[in-house]
């Protein structure tokens, strides 16, 4: 493209706004959280699963809610003018892939997996527009027990991060008591009683002029009564609804603390049972980290026979948000074990039969090949974070005896080939 004058006009370095570069060692950040998330949720006997960010968008106008199609997705018409969106969560297309195996699957069923998905909506902290997500859900299984396991997986991949119970609450609730009690309480219609709890879920998240703007729309003079009920968070006045007697139940399952919380929303229409959200205790970042709950109903777009579905997804974003405040990512290095230095071209030959023999032992090995002083090359190993270096010259090559040396430390040590890899390792 070019300007006025017929200049190339210069293109911009920056990424698309709310997206992300991963420079090696914002990768390796990544790398680490995923492998957490991986090594936990397989432990509980969860397997792998993938699928297109590709999608019909019908396939969230069908379930996700209004909002979500209107206001925050990335959706266009192909070139066989076919609607398509660039998937803004996984449970819709997890739930299409389970309806269209039924059949031929076996139950219950484990499955995780963690996918990037779109969503247009103002970058911030703890929202970007393109995440990866860990999307973990239990099919086939009703009842406490799985939901319990469901919370009991979410709190063990903190753990597993290195988190104490301290750094989390996790408060739950049952989809449907809020809607119920503000019917009751305000005398609403089943349509302004999901308006208003569409607005109860932005209470966080929304200036109180704004929220208070948004509820007046809907009880009008009796807002200030909601505001008050929203700041007492009394629990009181649902102990007779059964959901919460289950919600006690689920609680006694548990060998982790939850916190029964009859006010918490999820944004999404989906939800048929048991809702969660983990929230972060420091002052820092007190905000929601992640959630999830039952969805037993939304294989029902699909006219599939009804499954039982729980699950949850967890953010890339917030649960580095969650780590960085505590100090629990590990200091980048380099997934490169060893850089080979060469004092002269004619010792880069000797060098690369020593890499290969190394690479064969399961070592990961960089090697110079370039006309750089030692020195540099050096230099160069040290800003790239690779922790060992070995220089070859001559006299490497007759004796067969190196100097391998730790940049971290300083430490160098004199040792043959075969001594190596149990060094480093």
């Amino acid at each position: 493209m070019t300007n006025e004058s017929g200049k190339r006009n210069k293109l911009s370095t920056e990424p698309y706004k709310g997206v992300r570069d991963f420079y090696p060692a914002d990768q390796a950040i990544q790398d680490y959280i995923f492998g957490k998330m991986r090594k936990t949720v397989e432990s509980f006997g969860y397997v792998e699963y993938g699928a297109s960010l590709l999608e019909s968008t019908e396939l969230y106008e069908a379930k996700s809610g209004e909002e979500l199609i209107n206001e925050q997705t990335y959706s266009f018409k192909d070139r066989g003018d076919r609607n398509v969106t660039l998937r803004p969560e996984m449970t819709p297309t997890v739930a299409r892939m389970i309806a269209s195996k039924r059949r031929e699957l076996s139950f219950p069923a484990r499955w995780y997996s963690i996918p990037n998905a779109f969503r247009y909506e103002r970058p911030q902290r703890g929202r970007v527009r393109e995440h990866w997500q860990l999307n973990a859900d239990l099919f086939g299984a009703e009842g406490v027990e799985a939901d319990a396991e469901i919370i009991s997986l979410a709190s063990q991949i903190l753990k597993d991060m290195d988190a104490k119970d301290t750094d989390f609450e996790i408060r739950v609730n049952f989809a449907g008591i809020l809607i119920q009690y503000l019917k009751e309480k305000f005398n609403l219609d089943d349509t302004n009683a999901e308006k208003l709890v569409k607005v109860i879920d932005r209470y966080s998240k929304i200036s109180e002029e704004d929220f208070e703007k948004r509820a007046k729309e809907i009880l009008e003079d009796k807002t200030s009564e909601l505001l008050d009920i929203l700041n007492k968070k009394d629990i009181k006045e649902f102990n007779n609804y059964e959901e919460i007697k289950y919600l006690e139940e689920l609680k006694d399952k548990l060998n982790v603390e939850i916190t029964i919380d009859p006010f918490l929303t999820r944004g999404f229409d989906y939800y048929t049972g048991m809702v969660f959200e983990v929230y972060d205790t420091n002052p820092e970042n007190n905000r929601s980290v992640f959630g999830g709950g039952r969805y037993d109903n939304l294989l029902e777009i699909f006219d599939a026979e009804k499954v039982p579905a729980v699950g949850f997804g967890m953010g890339d974003v917030p649960i580095k948000n969650f780590l960085e405040v505590r100090n629990l990512i590990p200091e980048y290095t380099s997934t490169t074990d060893l850089m080979l230095c060469t004092l002269s071209a004619e010792n880069i030959t000797f060098a690369q039969g020593l890499a290969t023999r190394l690479r064969e032992q399961g070592l990961n090995i960089a090697l110079n090949i370039t006309d750089k002083k030692i020195d540099k090359q050096i230099k160069t190993a040290d800003k790239q974070s690779i922790p060992f270096i070995i220089c070859i010259g001559e006299e490497e090559e007759k004796t067969g005896k190196f100097k391998l040396k730790e940049l971290k430390t300083g430490k160098e040590e004199e040792i043959t080939e075969e001594e190596i890899k149990n060094l480093i390792f």
